[in-house]
């Protein structure tokens, strides 16, 4: 696998605001790989894949979706979420990118899950705290992202759901129990588990 050729291919997919935001996350998630004792190289792989299929058309995200079989409940939530399923089936059909690890990155950088593997966080927050991202709140998790990963995604997610609540929008039950597997797991470490 040549990281030259896929950062060509994932800069042809996209517009150049999405691709300055992609090396954001990239240069995060390998910082944030090298804090909490992960992998720098998957974590620059996922990174860089991880917004791969973002700026398709959502005719073309939703014909993969049914096509290839991906989750059809992705079909009943905001179309944000799409983008991640469909981009982990086209970085393995386009590229052979067969890691798994890697794929599960992509594949729930928006949502999360219950059980997010370390790789899985990383890339998850690096998205959300890039350099380039600017929101009310970014800066306190950033500061947090520095002391605990778990604590900084847990605060990530309460941001998310609140604004879709506010926004009264569905909220993606991998969310919820990605939120709720986080609270489980900071607790866990404040008792000194």
């Amino acid at each position: 696998m040549n990281l030259d050729k896929l950062r060509e291919a994932t800069r042809g997919q996209m517009p150049e605001k999405r691709w300055k935001h992609t090396l954001g996350v990239v240069d995060t998630a390998i910082q944030l790989a090298k804090r909490y004792d992960g992998d720098p190289e998957k974590a620059e792989l996922a990174a860089l894949l991880h917004d791969y299929s973002k700026a398709w058309a959502i005719g073309r995200m939703e014909a993969v979706i049914r096509e290839q079989q991906l989750p059809a409940e992705l079909l009943l939530h905001d179309k944000e979420l799409w983008h991640a399923h469909v981009g982990a089936w086209a970085v393995q059909t386009e590229h052979g990118i067969d890691d798994e690890e890697v794929l599960d990155a992509i594949r729930y950088h928006t949502s999360g899950r219950e059980g997010m593997t370390k790789l899985e966080k990383i890339v998850c927050l690096a998205d959300y705290i890039e350099p380039g991202r600017d929101f009310p709140g970014v800066e306190q998790l950033r500061k947090r992202a520095k002391h605990s990963l778990e604590e900084a995604l847990l605060e990530a997610f309460d941001s998310t759901i609140a604004v879709l609540i506010e926004r009264r929008k569905r909220i993606f039950p991998l969310t919820v129990m990605a939120r709720n597997d986080l609270i489980a797991q900071v607790n866990l470490m404040k008792d000194g588990g």
